[in-house]
């Protein structure tokens, strides 16, 4: 009798994982198509609009699962395109329900597929956190999330408007995200303020990572930039506008993205 080999340990995981996320997406469109079917058949306003309203949420979250799913292949993954997908799954499914708006601040950053998930596991739980742990006293909840590189060190800070007595517990509840961040070569540090609290995630660039950010930086540099005619009058304002945005985009806290 043939007795078989069992297959390497990262394999079985990849094969589960897979599985895993499969079974969940197959049970929430499961779940989305039977609610989507009471709301036909009811005829209360009041009923219809309440089922209405928990199959936009279980789509919500469906975008969110998508969002988080490990990907497969080894192609570089553009975290910034990434993160935006899981942050408008966030919206649909949380923030929009809770009042606070999410804004983006990201630069161009190819990263390798597993390692963009763990970037997008990270950002889920601190937004997650932050939503859930703020104290906006009565202000509109804002939550930013800023994801630059600076030379071979990515930053990612997820930022809020929110003060510190509820935050208390914090550490405890960070611990997987500052584990995957570790796994990522990287830490997470935190920073409280009467009106704010910023959570900040570094971690280094591979160097498959370096290369192929410093391609990207380079041909966006050669590229030649297309030009149009402009009228007079208007060449004051656009020049003005121009040097307004350049100011903001040449400070301290937004780092150009050089090789």
């Amino acid at each position: 009798m043939t007795v078989l080999s069992p297959a390497p340990s990262g394999l079985q995981e990849g094969v589960l994982l897979h599985e895993l996320n499969r079974r969940v997406s197959n049970g929430v469109a499961f779940a989305i198509d039977l609610v989507s079917a009471a709301a036909i058949r009811v005829e209360a306003t009041e009923a219809k609009r309440a089922l209405s309203d928990v199959v936009e949420l279980l789509h919500g979250y469906a975008d969110v699962h998508r969002a988080l799913a490990m990907p497969a292949g080894d192609t570089l993954i553009h975290a910034a395109t990434s993160i935006r997908k899981l942050g408008g799954g966030m919206r649909r499914a949380v923030l929009d329900r809770m009042n606070i708006q999410l804004a983006f601040a990201t630069q161009s950053i190819a990263l390798q597929p597993e390692r963009c998930w763990h970037l997008a596991l990270i950002v889920h739980e601190l937004v997650m956190h932050a939503a859930r742990h703020a104290c906006f006293d009565a202000r509109p909840g804002q939550i930013k999330i800023k994801l630059t590189r600076n030379g071979a060190l990515v930053n990612c800070v997820i930022l809020d408007n929110g003060s510190r007595p509820a935050r208390d517990v914090s550490d405890r509840e960070l611990r997987i995200a500052r584990d995957i961040a570790r796994a990522l070569g990287g830490r997470i540090e935190q920073g409280f303020g009467t009106e704010f609290t910023s959570i900040v995630l570094s971690f280094p660039l591979t160097k498959r990572e370096r290369d192929a950010n410093w391609t990207i930086a380079t041909r966006r540099i050669k590229a030649p930039r297309r030009t149009r005619a402009i009228a007079p009058n208007a060449a004051a304002l656009v020049s003005r506008q121009t040097a307004d945005a350049l100011g903001g985009l040449l400070t301290l806290s937004h780092p150009t993205d050089a090789p």
